[in-house]
């Protein structure tokens, strides 16, 4: 089975006249394996995390979820994603696996444009296609459904949804998952992209 890295930015959520941006980073790297259970092959991955550099005049969105609120004094000292780019590039050399892709394409653009990740594997597609009676497909809610949230908490204990590396690492086992299943061992990165990409129109 083909390795891969699951990437997740928590972000500021929109504010009138000023762009989203990311505050906290979260790298998963699943080395290649013939064999093993998802969670074994988790614990075997390789993890990266920071803290992203934020103006502490900043307003973040009312909505917007995780800690930032009690980690504004550190946002304020932390490394910008261009100055982090240099440590994040070589794990984003190959496959790039993402909960609702979009946010994190979007970010990495603006921080390297001349960098091309990918293939993208975007497990939220990828769920709906698995799954698509499901009540959710929102990762903390899949994550627990499929019975895969005692792998994940062994992994980072005391860590919860809306953390970049939690976030990454449920990501990375729920892609995990979905290639133990029958009929999906057998998909390559561009298979699996592909079904991520929405049928063009006729």
């Amino acid at each position: 089975m083909f390795a891969f890295t699951a990437i997740d930015f928590e972000t500021t959520g929109a504010v009138p006249g000023l762009p989203n941006e990311p505050w906290q980073v979260g790298l998963v790297a699943v080395p290649a394996a013939e064999d093993g259970a998802p969670g074994d092959r988790l614990g075997r991955a390789e993890r990266h995390e920071s803290l992203l550099r934020i103006d502490p005049a900043r307003p973040f969105n009312r909505s917007a979820p995780g800690r930032h609120a009690q980690l504004r004094d550190r946002l304020a000292a932390a490394p910008s994603l261009p100055e982090l780019w240099p440590a994040l590039a070589p794990r984003l050399a190959g496959p790039v696996a993402a909960h609702n892709a979009g946010t994190e394409r979007t970010l990495l653009r603006a921080a390297a444009p001349l960098h091309v990740p990918g293939p993208w594997i975007d497990t939220l597609a990828l769920s709906r296609a698995a799954w698509p009676s499901a009540p959710s497909h929102a990762l903390e809610d899949l994550v627990p459904a499929l019975g895969l949230r005692p792998a994940l908490d062994a992994l980072l204990p005391g860590r919860a949804p809306h953390d970049a590396l939690y976030d990454a690492a449920a990501c990375a086992l729920l892609l995990l998952h979905l290639l133990s299943l029958p009929g999906w061992s057998h998909l390559s990165p561009a298979d699996l992209s592909r079904l991520c990409s929405p049928a063009p129109r006729g």
